[in-house]
């Protein structure tokens, strides 16, 4: 033990000696954005607390919405409101297209050979055209919205079935947006859900999901000073290799059972699955219109990963956030339920073909990801160049980090930006003409410019289809002892932003009885 202390000493004292060489020697032609005083050798780590997205939405009050902080030895610039976003990530959109390194892209990510954190170029572009034409093309979405349709029928009976007792949406909701995934993705569901009762295999994968976000939202200290990266203080990367081995094993049943499945000339379904298409590509050696190399088993894994967690779990705790702030609003509520019960009636279910023609609830989901971005900060990008930008100099190098959450409360671009007032996107409205697909700054929760969310369209028409059909299908009331004035909407911080405490609530059909039974 004491040697071990002796040698941390020793590297804090060379690295204290490296840092501040390197602050004498560095000189830039125009000032770095303002910031906190770093701290010798953690530099500002330690300012970012339990909530990064909250702490620095807060230093930005004080020094402005272009920020520059120091994490460790590397530099990072924070954008915090929509008209510095836009420099960012529509000026110069092209020299931060790419991933800064992490250990979670290493460790998690099959070493960024995925399509969140691939570095920007030909492989990325591979990678997102594949998912673009594939997945998430208009055509291929609609050909896929009965898949929808069927899980959020089933998820609305498992509601019907409780009875008296009480639900946790959150989790329910999770399993009906990983069945709809996984049917468009592997032609069959993962999980069971003939009931109101949880299912174990679905615990256990949300938690892996949950599990993910918090540790690749984590500050990890290797990531910004490289010499600890080896004794791993925090034990962020020992946990990121363990869970990596969970669903490694997880990736390579579902990968080998379609395998067999195709080797024996047989489907899981009558439609086209992802999967079976990125196999048949990379059979066949396709490249996707000459770009540079072909799909391999850890590319195609590595794209499942990416899609069973950021296309599960975010659209869930989107709509779980919307009927948290819908039960603290009940005149919004009732006025949702009037709309729908107007357009759709009391016969069958919301289809996605209503979802154009209820304005209301289209507004509803706008505010929920104004206020609730299932990404409070987005993924950190990286400049390839240094450049300029309001009159500050930005290192080659630098990570960027946009507070979305921060923009989405700027009290400079919105009214009460604290108040959830979905008639803000109205006509007549303050925001009426501002949309949440990356080309307004205020609101941006899928991100813009070349790295934005490229399952965008999927989430947004899933979360539409999820909040217009149970605010359709059933009223809602809290449990036993709560009150909508005392709900804790406290949130718990990772990569995508979940409530600390589960919506716990108790449905109550408000249609006719036959759409809640099977036909």
């Amino acid at each position: 033990m004491a040697t071990l202390t002796l040698i941390l000493c020793t590297l804090l004292f060379a690295i204290s000696l490296y840092f501040l060489i390197l602050r004498v020697k560095q000189r830039y032609p125009l000032p770095l954005p303002p910031g906190p005083k770093p701290w010798p050798v953690l530099g500002n780590l330690p300012h970012l607390g339990e909530k990064p997205h909250q702490s620095i939405a807060a230093m930005a009050k004080k020094y402005g919405p272009l920020m520059h902080l120091r994490l460790g030895f590397v530099d990072v610039v924070v954008a915090a409101s929509a008209a510095v976003a836009a420099q960012f990530l529509k000026v110069h959109d092209a020299n931060f297209s790419s991933r800064p390194p992490n250990s979670g892209a290493k460790h998690i990510a099959y070493n960024y050979q995925d399509l969140v954190f691939a570095p920007y170029g030909p492989r990325w572009r591979m990678l997102r055209k594949i998912t673009s034409v594939h997945l998430f093309s208009a055509k291929a979405l609609d050909d896929f919205s009965h898949v929808r349709q069927e899980e959020v029928a089933t998820l609305t009976r498992s509601l019907a079935s409780a009875g008296k007792t009480p639900v946790k949406l959150g989790q329910l909701l999770n399993v009906c947006t990983t069945n709809a995934l996984a049917r468009v993705m592997l032609g069959r569901k993962v999980f069971n859900d003939g009931g109101s009762k949880s299912d174990p295999k679905a615990e256990e994968f949300k938690s892996m999901v949950e599990e993910m976000m918090v540790l690749a939202g984590s500050f990890n200290l290797g990531d910004f000073i490289p010499v600890l990266d080896w004794f791993d203080l925090q034990g962020i990367v020992g946990k990121m290799k363990k869970l990596h081995a969970r669903f490694d094993a997880f990736l390579n049943n579902i990968l080998e059972e379609h395998k067999f499945v195709n080797n024996q000339h047989r489907t899981l379904s009558n439609d086209v699955d992802f999967l079976s298409t990125l196999l048949r590509l990379r059979d066949n050696g396709a490249d996707m219109d000459g770009e540079e190399g072909k799909l391999t088993d850890t590319e195609i894994k590595a794209l499942l990963l990416n899609l069973f967690t950021a296309g599960t779990d975010t659209s869930s705790s989107t709509v779980e956030w919307a009927f948290a702030e819908l039960l603290r609003n009940p005149k919004i509520l009732t006025q949702a339920q009037q709309e729908l019960d107007q357009v759709v009636g009391p016969n069958r279910l919301v289809t996605e073909s209503d979802l154009t023609q209820l304005p209301f609830l289209q507004a509803i989901v706008k505010e929920t990801f104004r206020l609730h971005p299932s990404t409070p900060l987005s993924l950190p990008r990286i400049g390839a160049e240094s450049c300029e930008i309001n009159g500050y100099f930005i290192p080659k190098g630098a990570t960027l980090l946009v507070n979305v959450w921060a923009i989405a409360r700027d009290p400079n671009a919105w009214t009460n930006p604290l108040e959830f007032n979905p008639h803000r996107f109205l006509p007549g409205g303050e925001k009426a003409s501002v949309d949440i697909k990356g080309n307004d700054f205020e609101v941006i929760p899928f991100g813009a410019g070349r790295r934005i969310c490229s399952g965008m369209s999927l989430g947004i028409r899933m979360v539409h289809l999820l909040i217009a059909t149970l605010v359709h299908a059933f009223d809602w009331d809290l449990v036993n002892g709560q009150s909508v004035e005392t709900l804790n909407m406290e949130e718990a911080y990772g990569l995508t932003l979940q409530r600390a405490v589960p919506l716990m609530l108790h449905p109550k059909p408000r249609l006719q009885p036959h759409l809640y039974t099977l036909n």
